[in-house]
């Protein structure tokens, strides 16, 4: 037994069903139950009442008299006589004899039922015995294919979970909201074209006019559509959202009985105010985000095929041909349905008749069940023809929503294919208006709807206040990321002076974007945002720094171009010569960026983009990191005149650029991260007198040259993670430097001669093989600031370093030091955690120059960073910890 939770599911099923089958496949339903019923009765009749019956009609022709007799009981003789019978038995039917000839036999009740029975094998026809039987079979076949098509394991799944998001779109609030915006959007251009009606100008006239009689008449068919929907949803057979229906009537009733707008309804008082609607709360609009994407998922995958429709197809021609074929073999079948069957029994020994007159009871009832199912079959054939006609004739796989697109203003529902569309005209056979409500999650306009109220109830002015924070710089920002677009509540942030959006799908600048009076730097990481034309006027006048962060060139906006007040523009993404620069975004050159002073370019460039000359008489810095593609033509440098800062990283330069000649005026040259193996052209940059900053680390550099001299301007030289084994005297020559970075190298020794680099304040020597320090190091360089000696072999410190009073940090981990001079408590700089060293070494100071040394700030931090690194690591190069903490003091000094 199934208890009632058990048949509920199946019940519930059966009515979702019902949604996807149009009249004809009900009616054939219908049909397939009438004809299971008729051979139903039929089979019960041929089993409780079929039989013949018999009597006899043709007498034994040959009998011999003299060796038989008659039994005066009545019985049968054995042997046949040569008499002719005396008793007649009685008519049953007009068609025989009247009287019987041949010898009486006087048949008890018994024969009688033995030659009925034999009769019944022998002469009924096939079709008689087993036509009901044949009928059952054919209906249930017919059954079974009936709704193989909502069955099929590969149909299925696919009609179960369309049913569920159908039940799920009438359900949903933002259902009726939709409808009601779209009615109410309807109402506001028939009353505006009505407006304009009235007073047209005279030159145009007649064409407001004609147009006002269409709006009339869209608007009042939208009226009625609603109207009709709201009426026609009692009528109709059970959908799945009844509650959704009902509610969206009732709403309708109040609404236009109190003044008070509720979805669905189409007030006449508030037409003019169309955002009056009641607003979802959080749980209805994350679930009507949830159902646009399963939706958009959905569609995404019945649109890759057409099983569903083939099924049908397929089904609908095997229905047909399984008609045509019953019918064939049927049909025939009639004229055997005969009331009276001849029989010639082979017992006439037993009977003494060889041929008897038999009567099929169930004939003339037979015959009648026959035409019935006939008759059923028949229409049946006719419905798979209509439905084999609608197929053909139709374009099942191509569905477009007509229907709203006239009635209402959701004209942006995209068209439909495959199986998605097939289901679609099915399910308009039973109720257009559930389409209607399914093309409200394919509408991008109610999607765009939708996002808006969730970003203003979600995004408000208050939690985007609270998102702001300063940066080192003392400049407002604001992060935004993987938002579907920006939330009105941005465009009220008055102070808000940096905006960075990442991941979102639809930005867009308006007017609004006047009331940020502090912006001044945009980030778009992955985001194509576009500005309207209010708003780009504003943006011209404000914006002054643009990162913009892209996969392909062709993600560039266009109004980039025309921000004549941009001062630096960061470029990051999939940039080529072939077409990155020149062609796919550039289309209005860079010309128009008159101001533009800084271009960072993160990219795959082959050579410097002729573009860029056209803004070389404002560029001043030029940053280009090529991700590993080697920079073959550098000529475009040579009209870069006026630039002082230029990087050039990661692009697979073996040579300094003879390029750089013509850039007198360069002050900052970085060329880390490249392959060069030789500095023998630093003679060529004698001329760039200007030049202060050389940044060469993260090459191949084997020796530096003598020429390295000619820089005498320099006040940094970074040479970190090169090849060098030896520094030659002339790099002592450079009485300007601050800063000298040479980690990571094979460095043995440090020459005294660096004594006269009196102006030295960051000296960097970690990674190296020192064993010891020159004792003018300390002696000398008394603005010696920052010292980095780890991860050398250094066996002990000069007792010089007494006089570095300004030494205010000193690194000297992983080395072979066994001890520390005391002397290290007269460096006052060091006072206050200055000081890196393993903790084991530190406790070998003495008991009051520790105290000195950890006077200001507990030491657990200085002995916690030195003795926290695993002694293991002796990998030696410059560590990027050190490195910036080096330029956080260096920016603090």
């Amino acid at each position: 037994m199934f208890s009632l939770s058990e048949l509920a599911p199946l019940d519930q099923h059966q009515n979702r069903s019902k949604l996807l089958k149009p009249w004809w496949e009900v009616f054939m339903d219908y049909l397939v139950v009438l004809m299971l019923m008729t051979s139903v009765l039929a089979c019960t009749e041929q089993l409780s009442r079929d039989r013949v019956v018999c009597i006899p009609v043709d007498p034994l022709v040959t009998a011999n008299t003299s060796n038989h007799s008659f039994s005066t009981s009545g019985n049968v003789a054995l042997n046949p006589s040569s008499k002719q019978p005396t008793h007649i038995p009685c008519n049953l039917t007009p068609n025989l004899h009247p009287t019987a000839r041949g010898r009486r036999t006087h048949l008890v009740y018994q024969q009688y039922i033995y030659i009925s029975q034999v009769c019944y094998h022998k002469a009924l026809p096939l079709c008689s015995r087993f036509f009901p039987y044949m009928a059952l079979l054919q209906s249930l076949v017919l059954v079974a294919s009936g709704s193989f098509w909502l069955h099929f394991p590969h149909t299925s799944a696919r009609i179960e979970h369309f049913l569920a998001i159908l039940a799920k779109c009438c359900e949903s609030p933002w259902t009726s909201q939709a409808l009601s915006l779209a009615a109410q959007q309807e109402n506001i251009q028939e009353k505006e074209v009505e407006r304009q009606s009235t007073q047209p100008p005279p030159s145009l006239s007649s064409p407001p006019v004609t147009r006002t009689r269409r709006s009339s008449i869209d608007s009042g068919t939208d009226s009625l559509l609603l109207k009709r929907s709201e009426s026609v949803s009692s009528a109709v057979p059970p959908s799945p959202c009844p509650s959704t229906l009902s509610c969206n009537s009732i709403m309708s009733s109040v609404s236009l009985g109190s003044g008070v707008h509720f979805p669905g309804s189409k007030p006449s008082v508030m037409v003019d105010s169309p955002r009056q609607v009641i607003s979802l709360d959080k749980s209805d609009g994350e679930q009507a985000r949830a159902l646009f994407e399963k939706v958009r998922k959905f569609r995404s995958h019945c649109e890759s095929s057409a099983v569903i429709y083939k099924v049908y197809l397929a089904q609908t021609i095997f229905k047909l041909l399984m008609v045509t074929l019953i019918v064939s073999y049927t049909i025939p079948l009639l004229s055997n349905l005969s009331f009276a069957h001849t029989c010639h029994p082979e017992e006439q020994a037993l009977v003494g008749y060889a041929t008897f007159e038999c009567i099929h009871v169930l004939s003339s009832l037979l015959r009648k069940l026959l035409v019935a199912y006939l008759t059923l079959l028949g229409l049946y054939g006719l419905l798979n023809f209509y439905t084999l006609g609608w197929i053909l004739h139709s374009s099942l796989r191509q569905y477009s929503f007509h229907s709203v697109k006239e009635l209402c203003s959701l004209r942006d529902v995209p068209d439909l294919r495959n199986d998605l569309a097939f289901l679609l005209h099915m399910l308009d056979q039973y109720d257009p208006l559930l389409s209607q409500r399914l093309s409200v999650f394919l509408s991008p306009v109610s999607e765009s709807r939708l996002l808006e109220e969730n970003l203003e109830r979600r995004w408000g002015e208050e939690k985007l206040r609270a998102m702001t924070s300063v940066d080192a710089d003392g400049n407002t920002r604001l992060q935004l990321v993987a938002l579907p677009r920006l939330p009105p509540a941005l465009f009220t942030l008055s102070q808000l002076q940096v905006l960075k959006l990442e991941l979102i799908t639809d930005a867009r600048f308006t007017a609004q974007v006047a009331n940020m009076a502090s912006l001044r730097e945009l980030h778009l990481y992955h985001c194509t945002a576009a500005v309207d034309p209010s708003a780009l006027g504003v943006l011209q006048e404000r914006l002054e720094v643009l990162h913009l962060t892209f996969t392909q060139a062709s993600e560039i906006p266009s109004w980039v171009l025309s921000l004549r007040s941009l001062h630096e523009l960061h470029l990051s993404g999939r940039l080529s010569s072939e077409g990155g620069v020149g062609r796919s975004w550039s289309l209005g050159s860079l010309r128009q960026l008159r101001h533009l002073r800084v271009l960072v370019i993160r990219g795959m460039l082959q050579r410097i983009p002729g573009e860029l000359c056209e803004v070389a008489s404002s560029l001043v810095r030029l940053e280009i990191y090529n991700e590993g593609t080697r920079l073959l033509v550098l000529t475009g440098l040579k009209r870069m005149v006026d630039l002082t800062d230029l990087l050039l990283q990661d692009c697979q330069l073996e040579r300094l650029p003879s390029a750089l000649l013509a850039l007198t005026k360069l002050r900052t040259l970085d060329l880390q991260h490249n392959n060069l193996r030789t500095l023998e052209d630093l003679l060529s940059l004698a001329h760039l007198r200007r030049l202060s900053c050389l940044r060469l680390s993260c090459n191949r550099v084997l020796v530096l040259p003598a020429s390295v001299g000619v820089l005498r301007g320099l006040e940094l030289l970074d040479l970190s993670n090169n090849h060098l084994q030896s520094l030659p005297p002339a790099l002592f020559t450079l009485l300007r430097l601050r800063k000298l970075l040479l980690a990571g190298n094979l460095l043995e020794e440090l020459p005294a001669e660096i004594k006269a680099l009196q102006l030295l304040t960051e000296l960097d020597l970690s990674g190296n093989r020192l064993e010891s320090l020159p004792l003018e190091l300390f002696s000398c360089c008394l603005e010696l600031r920052i010292l980095n000696v780890a991860h050398n072999s250094l066996g002990s410190l000069p007792t010089t370093i007494a006089a570095s009073s300004h030494l205010c940090r000193l690194d000297l981990r992983s080395n072979s030091l066994e001890e520390l001079p005391a002397e290290l408590g007269c460096c006052s700089g060091l006072h206050g955690g200055g000081l890196l060293v393993e903790e084991w070494l530190f406790l070998s100071l003495p008991p009051h120059v520790r105290d000195l040394l950890s006077r200001s700030c507990s030491t657990s931090g200085a002995h916690s960073e030195g003795h926290s690194r695993p002694e293991s690591d002796s990998f030696p190069y410059f560590s990027p910890t050190q490195w910036s903490f080096s330029s956080a003091l260096e920016s603090q000094i």
